[in-house]
């Protein structure tokens, strides 16, 4: 439901046939698994150990001997199975599906270009040009009122200005070619250095305009996507090895690009002949630098000083490149565990959860599920963020969830064990009754 509410705008009316919408519904359906089970899990938990309270085979059980831990033993393993199978499905199946996902979404978009480009607004996904549609016809190939900017990093961009047009792509779909129709080509010729330009304004009648599609970096079939969530846990662990032995690469970069700048770099072992012939100390420059040479040694040091800011700029945003990567990468590795043990850990919460309600069931199961679900989801999503922005640890994030969660798991399997009264209404009655009638007797006064 989150994917279509994203993409629906996307989707509807652009002619796509049942076939590619089910297999849409299918890949995005996949994705979810490791999400929907866990949330299956706990409710199944709370559903089925409400029955059993309700209809007292829990009372009954407990008459016989036999422990609430004993009795949800075959359950636990069960859960344990479907922990490991989240694993092996989120290991194994989900990678492929985002891949498959992916290429989908890029034949849908290279099958009818008219889904990205949207009315009235600027679209630059085309490397070099940014194209804006006045209006497009219900069958997405018709267009109107066309503007077409071309990046040429010159003088100024060259564009393109038409009153209609059609839109199509190459049998090959590798282009995509515009065929318009009354309109305006503007093109300005020059050097920066010199006013002396050539401004040149071509009218034509009918242009055939071609954009490469090799910038969307996809292609049907093409199994080379790099994208962390694709990767399983053996390639995310080389993928997380290589980024993060990176020490050699920027002491290399150091060295060739700051080093030369710091020429006294160049004597750093001969401090011992310095210490060994004390000079006198400098208080002012201008006593070794003569005034005539004041003015080219000053710009000399300002240039360098600013080419050395440029360069370690330039390293730092690499570095921050590379460590931002490292921690994508750690999530999407954590994920593959986190989700598997939260199936465990919400069969936790829902059994002793059920057996202490002792209401079985749709309504309230559903809604005590939804309660929990939505509060791991939050914990989920809290943690990531904060790990993805490296305010916290990947690990500190990625399992905040299972922190808080298995503590009152346990907390709940003791309230259950022991028949505990913690959702009984007539518990929280008899509890609080003698305090309203205190209060009652204070106010009369």
């Amino acid at each position: 439901m989150q994917f279509f509410w994203l993409y629906i705008d996307d989707l509807v009316g652009k002619g796509l046939d049942l076939f590619t919408i089910l297999e849409l519904v299918g890949l995005v359906s996949v994705t979810t698994f490791t999400t929907a089970l866990p949330l299956a899990l706990l409710f199944s938990s709370i559903m089925t150990f409400g029955n059993l309270g309700e209809s007292f085979e829990l009372v009954a059980i407990k008459a016989a001997g036999i422990p609430l831990i004993r009795f949800m033993r075959p359950l636990f393993i069960f859960a344990l199975f479907l922990a490991g199978v989240a694993f092996l499905f989120s290991n194994n199946i989900i990678p492929v599906s985002q891949m498959k996902l992916t290429n989908l979404k890029y034949d849908i978009i290279v099958a009818k270009p008219a889904i990205d480009l949207k009315e009235g607004v600027f679209y630059d996904k085309i490397d070099g040009y940014v194209i804006k549609l006045g209006k497009k016809e219900s069958n997405d190939s018709v267009i109107h009122n066309i503007v077409i900017f071309e990046k040429r990093f010159a003088l100024q961009d060259n564009y393109i200005i038409a009153e209609s047009g059609i839109m199509r792509v190459s049998p090959d779909k590798k282009f995509l070619e515009f065929i318009l129709h009354d309109g305006w080509r503007y093109q300005e010729r020059g050097v920066r250095s010199t006013t002396n330009t050539e401004f040149t304004r071509l009218y034509f009648k009918e242009y055939k305009k071609v954009f490469d599609l090799k910038s969307f970096q996809v292609n049907k079939g093409n199994d080379n996507i790099y994208d962390p969530k694709m990767l399983s846990v053996r390639q995310l662990n080389k993928a997380i090895d290589s980024i993060s032995n990176m020490d050699s690469f920027f002491v290399k970069r150091f060295t060739q690009e700051v080093a030369p700048y710091l020429h006294f770099m160049h004597y750093k072992d001969s401090m011992a002949l310095f210490n060994s012939h004390p000079i006198n100390s400098v208080t002012n420059i201008r006593q070794i630098i003569p005034d005539s040479m004041a003015n080219s040694v000053g710009e000399s040091a300002s240039f360098q000083f600013n080419s050395i800011k440029n360069n370690v700029k330039i390293l730092g945003d690499i570095y921050n490149e590379t460590k931002s990567s490292v921690a994508i990468h750690s999530i999407e590795w954590h994920r593959k565990f986190t989700l598997s043990i939260a199936c465990l850990v919400l069969f936790l919460i829902g059994a002793p959860l059920g057996s202490i309600i002792r209401k079985g069931g749709l309504g309230t199961p559903m809604v005590t599920a939804i309660i929990f679900f939505v509060f791991f989801f939050l914990l989920n999503n809290f943690g990531e963020k904060f790990a993805r922005s490296g305010q916290w640890n990947v690990y500190m994030g990625m399992w905040l969830s299972t922190f808080i969660l298995v503590p009152i798991g346990i907390f709940l399997t003791y309230k259950a064990m022991r028949d505990s009264q913690l959702f009984n209404q007539e518990f929280y009655y008899r509890l609080l009754h003698p305090i309203k009638v205190t209060l009652r007797k204070y106010f009369k006064k």
